[in-house]
């Protein structure tokens, strides 16, 4: 099965600047996360309006927490401790692709259960976005794929010389923030991580 790679907005520049790199990604990554905790539901209505203007299939739109939002476009959802449980979303939107944000083996049993079509597992490595945080690591990634017939995607501190690690651990991809959007040349960052992924991983 082919390996996913998510790009996570990082909520630190515009929608549109986003929307446009995200348009130079598309032909190399299987889903944009629009991770923009500070913003309306009126603005991330016109973020997704962006994407698709960008020619971001529908398909491959997730947005987090906001199942309106998701709703609204025929989206996928990303939830969260603090977002709904996936179990309503899943019983009130049946057809929703519906992923889960994890932190241990407990939650990823729980959010399998309810429903989840996914879920994201992190921070794996060190990473500025959890500075002073211990990473969970490889070992805590490899239990949660034995105990887990869902796809499990790692995020936290993915690097293009880690990806091996974690495709050992039996990730079924990665999500990415910092890691191509705060790259030299994000397009040949995600180019490297998906041949990572789904050539050097085979």
């Amino acid at each position: 099965m082919r390996k996913q790679l998510h790009v996570i907005s990082d909520g630190k520049r515009s929608l549109e600047a986003f929307s446009e790199i995200a348009g130079k990604l598309e032909p190399f990554t299987d889903r944009f996360h629009l991770r923009e905790k500070h913003r309306t539901s009126k603005e991330l209505y016109t973020g997704v309006k962006l994407l698709l203007k960008q020619g971001i299939p529908t398909h491959k739109i997730v947005i987090n927490d906001r199942v309106d939002v998701a709703w609204a476009f025929k989206a996928g959802v990303q939830l969260a401790f603090h977002s709904l449980p996936v179990h309503v979303v899943r019983r009130h939107f049946s057809d929703m692709p519906i992923g889960c944000s994890v932190h241990s083996l407990e939650e990823a049993e729980e959010a399998t259960k309810q429903g989840a079509d996914y879920i994201l597992f992190g921070h794996i490595f060190e990473t500025d976005s959890k500075k002073g945080v211990p990473p969970r690591g490889i070992g805590a990634l490899e239990a949660i794929k034995k105990r887990n017939d869902i796809p499990v995607l790692a995020i936290g501190g993915i690097k293009h010389e880690n990806v091996p690690e974690v495709l050992e651990a039996g990730a079924d991809g990665i999500a990415v923030m910092s890691g191509i959007l705060q790259a030299k040349d994000p397009v040949e960052a995600a180019k490297l991580f998906s041949k990572k992924l789904n050539e050097e991983g085979q």
